[in-house]
């Protein structure tokens, strides 16, 4: 793979790549057709895939907000069309490398220091690339490392990158901006907090202590003195990726064992600490052994308790028995507003009635197939019908909170997973090592 050794930072640069981009995929549409009209034939798929590869290569070398929403969308393998999907989900493991003397460049201004000062060991070409940075393996007295270096200008970009989504999102979704400013002021937050490894050692160390009760769990050591603003430094950790792993020729006791693992891990990380891992992608979870391994916590999540409360209550199945119970969790969520009339509020009511009776099945049984494709396929067809829906696009104001949108990614992210690995796990919150609010004891009894 080609080194790169500069990435656009400035507005006008990237919005000139990205508007590149696009004319490009506009020329090969313009010469698919007039191919087509010539000569009576056309190969739509190729046409797909050169897109596709066009779109990739230029987010990859923009990085930052780009790469991220590729990384983002390659989680839901129903939402793309089957090209973008396979080039996207590269995201998850490669993107161009930096050249060596900018890796080095930022290692001075960080340590005072180039790598080779500081490892007996450090490779030149980068191990794995992603979004924010890339990951080149170390050693240092006997210890395999894995270093993170983030990508120079990398948290400048990603305000500009929001600034130049944003009209197109509006544009595109038919909403205002006082209806979404919240929802993009809480990406912003969150993308702005993975370009702050200090944090990131913080939650990585905080979140592994507190899990390492978990069954087939496991994390990498962190060690904070090689660590700074811009670089981490880890244990390396042998493995097979998790999709990998989902896809190969492992036995169902395999697929479980980790299945388990997974949801445990999320379930201890919401009901009981409150501070989640909010970027389940594949390339964040390594198998090795039976035991599921978590490498990345760039991107978390803290849950205040009057959210938790709020929502979780809604898996109280004797809230849809109960009208005004439920009109009430429903507007202390903002999904019903002040200024909607009855037949508004009746009509997102039986939605969110039907989207519970969805997305809630895990939840109401001991033990959930995950291998079962109509649940995905159903979520799926769901998603597609409200997209769809005039009267659903026309309701303005801001629905729901801003708090829930990396916790639905969270579980979405983990729906998927769990798809795909094609495991049946223990759902009942009775089997995890913490105390399960009222309300769920109660639904498992239900």
């Amino acid at each position: 793979m080609i080194e790169q050794d500069s990435i656009s930072t400035t507005r006008l640069t990237r919005m000139a790549a990205l508007a590149g981009t696009g004319a490009r995929v506009g020329i090969n549409y313009l010469k698919h057709y007039g191919k087509r009209a010539i000569s009576g034939e056309a190969d739509h798929d190729a046409l797909q895939e050169k897109n596709a590869a066009e779109v990739f290569r230029v987010f990859s070398e923009l990085k930052g907000g780009p790469l991220k929403l590729a990384q983002m969308l390659s989680i839901d393998q129903g939402l793309l069309p089957p090209a973008y999907a396979r080039q996207f989900s590269k995201a998850q493991y490669s993107a161009p490398p930096l050249s060596y003397p900018l890796v080095t460049r930022t290692f001075r201004r960080e340590f005072g220091k180039e790598p080779l000062e500081m490892f007996n060991e450090f490779s030149r070409q980068a191990a794995h690339g992603a979004s924010i940075g890339q990951v080149h393996k170390a050693q240092l007295d006997g210890r395999q490392l894995a270093v993170k270096v983030q990508y120079p200008g990398v948290a400048d970009s990603l305000r500009s990158d929001l600034r130049l989504i944003k009209p197109i999102a509006l544009q595109v979704l038919g909403l205002r901006e006082s209806d979404v400013a919240l929802y993009f002021a809480e990406v912003e937050t969150r993308l702005l907090e993975e370009t702050n490894y200090v944090l990131e050692l913080e939650r990585s160390v905080a979140l592994s202590n507190a899990s390492t009760h978990l069954k087939n769990v496991r994390f990498p050591v962190y060690y904070p003195a090689l660590c700074s603003s811009r670089i981490l430094t880890m244990d390396w950790v042998e493995g097979m990726p998790l999709d990998r792993f989902a896809d190969g020729p492992a036995t169902q006791a395999e697929r479980d064992q980790i299945g388990q693992a997974l949801w445990d891990f999320y379930a201890h990380q919401i009901h009981a600490l409150r501070l989640f891992h909010a970027d389940p992608h594949p390339g964040n979870f390594l198998i090795r052994e039976g035991q599921l391994w978590v490498l990345d916590f760039g991107c978390t999540k803290a849950i205040g308790e009057t959210f938790y409360h709020n929502l979780f209550r809604l898996l109280d199945p004797a809230l849809q028995n109960d009208p005004a119970r439920l009109d009430e969790a429903l507007r202390a969520l903002d999904i019903l507003l002040a200024g909607d009339d009855v037949k508004r509020c009746e009509r997102l009511t039986a939605l969110c009635v039907r989207s519970l009776d969805l997305l809630a099945r895990p939840f109401r049984s001991a033990t959930f197939d995950f291998g079962d494709p109509s649940f995905m396929a159903s979520i799926y067809e769901f998603g597609e019908v409200n997209r769809q829906d005039d009267e659903l696009r026309s309701m303005r104001g801001r629905r729901g909170s801003a708090e829930s949108i990396y916790l639905n990614r969270a579980y979405f992210g983990l729906y998927s997973l769990l798809s795909r690995l094609r495991a049946t796990v223990r759902t009942s919150p009775s089997d995890l090592p913490y105390g399960a609010p009222v309300y769920l004891n109660d639904l498992q009894r239900a």
